[in-house]
């Protein structure tokens, strides 16, 4: 009979988690909704300015612009773009790793000699990473609570502000990109100083030769308008990675709480099954001692 108990005792235990997992389940669907929405609005958004920032500057020599400036990376600032919940599965775990071998790798020298700062947006990886003495200056985990353009920027703002006083030599932000509900691409950019916007992509540099030999009427300059484009591109660039980590945690999170709903379910049947054998054999017992006693008595 102990058995038993303790058998029902976790089948009522997992039944209630598998309705909790349920829940979260559906409330992350919802939240992914609006979340893909956003980012797959801003998308076609970043890509336009892009190009254009191309095409413009295609056709100037150079860009005065303090933030594209290419210096020896000396001080280095990370952004790691984490959430500020757990239950999501590897989503904070991988984008911690990720940053830690980007340090390891890639500036390890920097770290060693104290050069390198984190920036963190949300609070799992502010967590681990003010826990090991890293030099974590700040922490946005609030952004999440009310996410909008205008919030990122000031954050976009002070790290422009940083790097054009020579506080930080390159800045890079490491956030899972949202691909669907199922996959996240970890993603570590640079958006400090700002990379031509074409580099890499030999197509897009001969599309953009072919379109500056065209003779635009441009006011009041190409330079004053590169100059107006790169401090927006700059904040683009930090508040899509930021919407597509919101989107990527709501898709990871479904997804965990999903199989998670899954397991409790296989888990509810193996005790469902565990219980009725042991019911069936304590009947069994108890059938079989009442014949003996009956037996006992007739013999007697």
């Amino acid at each position: 009979m102990a058995n038993l108990k303790e058998v029902r005792n976790r089948i009522t235990s997992v039944s209630s988690t598998q309705q909790i997992t349920k829940a979260m389940k559906m409330v992350s669907a919802a939240k992914l909704k609006r979340a893909t929405n956003a980012i797959l609005q801003l998308r076609p958004y970043a890509n336009k300015l892009r190009d254009i920032l191309a095409d413009v500057s295609a056709s100037v020599e150079g860009s005065n612009s303090p933030f594209t400036v290419d210096r020896e990376p000396n001080k280095v600032l990370i952004v790691v773009v984490s959430s500020n919940r757990g239950l999501a599965g590897a989503f904070n775990a991988n984008a911690i790793k990720m940053t830690n071998n980007l340090i390891a790798n890639k500036y390890a020298e920097q770290h060693a000699k104290g050069n390198l700062s984190i920036i963190a947006i949300g609070k799992k990886g502010y967590d681990f990473f003010s826990k090991r003495n890293f030099d974590v200056i700040a922490n946005h985990s609030d952004l999440f609570s009310d996410l909008n353009f205008g919030s990122v920027s000031v954050v976009t703002e002070f790290i422009m502000e940083q790097f054009k006083e020579g506080d930080f030599d390159r800045v890079e932000v490491v956030y899972n990109q949202f691909k669907n509900a199922a996959v996240q691409e970890l993603t570590a950019e640079q958006i400090l100083p700002l990379l031509p916007p074409a580099e890499g992509n030999t197509q897009h540099t001969h599309k953009a030769k072919i379109e500056a030999e065209v003779d635009y009427i441009i006011e009041p300059s190409k330079e004053k308008i590169i100059e107006e484009l790169i401090p927006k591109a700059i904040k683009i660039q930090l508040y899509k990675a930021v919407l597509d980590s919101n989107a990527s945690e709501h898709g990871a999170r479904m997804t965990a709480m999903d199989k998670a709903t899954e397991n409790a379910g296989d888990l509810l049947k193996s005790l469902k099954l565990s219980y009725n054998q042991a019911r069936q054999a304590a009947i069994t017992t108890e059938l079989t001692e009442i014949v003996s006693g009956a037996a006992a008595l007739s013999n007697g």
